[in-house]
């Protein structure tokens, strides 16, 4: 049976070997560069759709400036990168096949140097001089060939659910010995176009600092630990010692003054929203604003919210219980009744009734089933506001169907007084005066929870550092 199967897969073995550009080492891949290339842009138009684009054109420019400055520096500088800002709140970044990288602005609030921007970029852009995607693609496509050659043989499909594994590992990681790979290339282009590359070090720290202070308010408040940017493992802190030995050679490349560019990089994030953006709408307390579609809702007390480009989601504390709202647009002259029964499509729709608040049409009802849900539509200047509830598990929707409810019909316009309460929490900068402390700049923090930790994160001073005098200083405002 054996080989039955070297001899089915041994043309696409002949045909994967390639040397690694960036390692120099021959590497098993079923994909050329074209199609790898062509593949990166497939994706990068997926990526798009689902995570917008923040809109500050001169901090884009400035971050695809200090990309493609690292990128030059590369072993495929042949490719042409692009490196794109996403508005988003998330502590994120990676990259797509054939040269598309992307970083989430949540990141960028944390780093404090134009150095550490390009030890991401250049630890992304490692993923990609290896074609760390296309390896792990690679491996995927010969498992599965390696199971239709059993199936063939034996009569039973032994192939693995290997479903979006490329796409799991652009987002997630690759595993630590090619996240390794990445920081040590990285750090070579760092040095080699003139950044200290010890700023890949500083990243790590940073990063793992974060980590820990969500996961440790998550503990506090009951709530599942957020998930960390893909290059940081437990793993792999900033004092590892395989994290010094793949960078510790970048340092011989080193020449002449490495630059930091602190203060170009901070006024670069003037501004910057922290946390939800004015676009995607913000979350202050229980209430949700949004200015640009001009609504409010609330959520019951002690639930969570997770605001993304495509819904807004609130669940219970014990995760059970969800209310998503999505936006749609209605085709003209259809009633709320109507739409709603033609989006649920085949299911049928019990306890129907209009819904009237604030001004606004809608229609409710609840979909039978083990568990049931409740579904609802209210119009607002031409749109259709969508929600679907449901309980988890085989729950009762009785149970929690008066919260869904008072979530649906807190949906209102948003008053004039209340634009104030849409517009996001922005980046600041603030020069430290002598004596000034941590405590006293925290005070007039807006930022939620302990407000002192959180400046001292996004200035690379946690647990317990203080700032000199006449340092630039991030705050939140």
């Amino acid at each position: 049976m054996m080989r039955l199967c070297a001899l089915l897969l041994a043309p696409f073995i002949l045909a994967g070997c390639a040397v690694n550009p960036a390692t120099g080492r021959t590497d098993f891949v079923m994909m050329s560069e074209r199609e790898e290339i062509d593949l990166g842009q497939r994706y990068s138009q997926e990526i798009l759709k689902q995570n917008p684009r923040y809109a500050d054109e001169k901090l884009q420019a400035y971050v695809q400036q200090v990309g493609e400055r690292v990128a030059r520096h590369g072993h495929r500088s042949s490719l042409a990168y692009t490196f794109t800002v996403i508005d988003s709140p998330d502590i994120n970044a990676f990259a797509l096949p054939g040269g598309h990288i992307y970083i989430h602005r949540g990141l960028l609030a944390y780093l404090n140097t134009e150095a550490e921007l390009a030890a991401v970029l250049g630890h992304e852009i490692g993923h990609v001089t290896a074609r760390h995607s296309v390896r792990q693609q690679s491996q995927s496509t010969a498992w599965g060939l390696l199971g239709q050659a059993v199936a063939i043989g034996t009569g039973v499909s032994a192939a693995g659910d290997l479903t979006n594994v490329l796409g799991t590992a652009f987002v997630r990681g690759y595993g630590r010995d090619m996240e390794l790979e990445a920081d040590g290339l990285g750090a070579q282009y760092l040095a080699r176009s003139g950044y200290d590359p010890q700023a890949m070090i500083e990243v790590v720290k940073i990063l793992k600092n974060q980590e820990t202070f969500a996961r440790d308010q998550a503990a506090k408040s009951g709530q599942p630990a957020p998930a960390s940017y893909h290059g940081i493992f437990d793993t792999h802190p900033d004092n590892d010692r395989r994290l010094q030995q793949v960078i510790g050679p970048a340092q011989a490349l080193a020449s002449g003054q490495q630059e930091v560019n602190r203060e170009a990089f901070l006024k670069a994030l003037e501004g910057l929203p922290f946390g939800d953006s004015e676009a995607s709408g913000v979350r202050r307390g229980q209430q949700f604003y949004h200015a640009g579609l001009g609504f409010t809702l609330r959520f019951p007390d002690g639930w969570q919210m997770v605001n993304r480009p495509d819904a807004l989601i609130g669940l219970s504390p014990d995760q059970q219980a969800f209310v998503a709202m999505v936006l749609e647009e209605p085709k003209q002259g259809m009633t709320p009744a109507e739409f709603l029964r033609q989006r649920v499509r085949a299911q049928r729709l019990a306890q129907e009734e209009p819904l009237r608040q604030a001004g606004l049409e809608g229609h409710a009802a609840v979909i039978p089933g083990n568990p049931a849900k409740r579904v609802a539509v209210l119009y607002k200047d031409g749109h259709a506001f969508i929600f679907l509830a449901g309980i988890k598990g085989r729950g009762s929707l009785e149970s929690e169907d008066a919260r869904f409810l008072s979530v649906i019909k807190s949906f209102r316009p948003l008053a004039a007084n209340e634009r104030k309460l849409a517009e996001p929490l922005r980046v600041q900068l603030v020069r430290v005066t002598p004596g000034q402390r941590m405590a006293d700049i925290a005070k007039s923090s807006r930022l939620p929870g302990d407000s002192e930790a959180r400046l001292r994160l996004l200035n690379n001073l946690y647990p317990n550092g203080e700032p000199h005098p006449g340092d630039w200083l991030k705050v939140v405002r």
